[in-house]
């Protein structure tokens, strides 16, 4: 498992939900507050950027305040926000690669598949040593690089089961898929960051 959280209660955020209907902007504010940390989170797994990642939230959280009319509670507010989520990131993800194949490659671009190149860390001055910081930068991006190979559909798969921590119903539901099809995709994503992570451990 990537990583284990907390899932939130059906009504939990039901009466937060009816002042923001009734125009309370004060509750919507709340519900972004409450909620941002974990859509950045599933936003950058499934794009591996944080700057596209925050942008996706940004939008998800406009998407979910202009649709609240829309929102029937048939689920938690957060299912339903992170169903709006994971849309905006899977559509950013089409459009990048889409921009990606029709640039022409430079040679100071960063080689194709290493999603560390480029990247620099600027560790703190007190705390842990500056050895141990990038090696846990060198970690975090090796993994993230791992979820990142991962075809979008199992990637969005695996991030909403071991990261959000959502049942494979749930899931089929946001990704409109049949629950066989859900466990399939979440099975084969996670023997693919099982093989990936190992060849990172050689490598590290």
């Amino acid at each position: 498992m990537i990583g284990r959280k907390k899932r939130t209660l059906p009504d939990e955020d039901i009466e937060l939900v009816d002042s923001c209907r009734a125009g309370d902007l004060n509750a919507f504010e709340t519900l972004v507050n409450k909620y941002q940390a974990r859509m950045f989170t599933l936003a950058f797994r499934v794009l591996g950027n944080p700057e596209d990642a925050g942008e996706i939230v940004q939008d998800a959280f406009v998407s979910a305040y202009r649709g609240l009319g829309k929102f029937r509670g048939d689920a938690a507010f957060t299912t339903w926000l992170t169903t709006i989520t994971v849309n905006l990131a899977r559509n950013r993800l089409q459009q990048l690669r889409s921009r990606k194949s029709h640039e022409s490659c430079s040679l100071d671009d960063p080689l194709p598949g290493c999603s560390e190149c480029g990247k620099s860390y600027d560790p703190p001055a007190n705390g842990p040593s500056a050895h141990e910081l990038l090696e846990r930068e060198e970690v975090k991006l090796r993994v993230q690089g791992c979820i990142n190979g991962l075809e979008p559909g199992f990637r969005e798969a695996l991030v909403l089961r071991d990261i959000e921590e959502y049942s494979y119903g749930e899931i089929g539901t946001m990704l409109r898929l049949a629950e066989g099809t859900v466990k399939s995709r979440i099975a084969r994503a996670r023997e693919a960051i099982k093989d990936c992570l190992k060849r990172v451990v050689r490598e590290f």
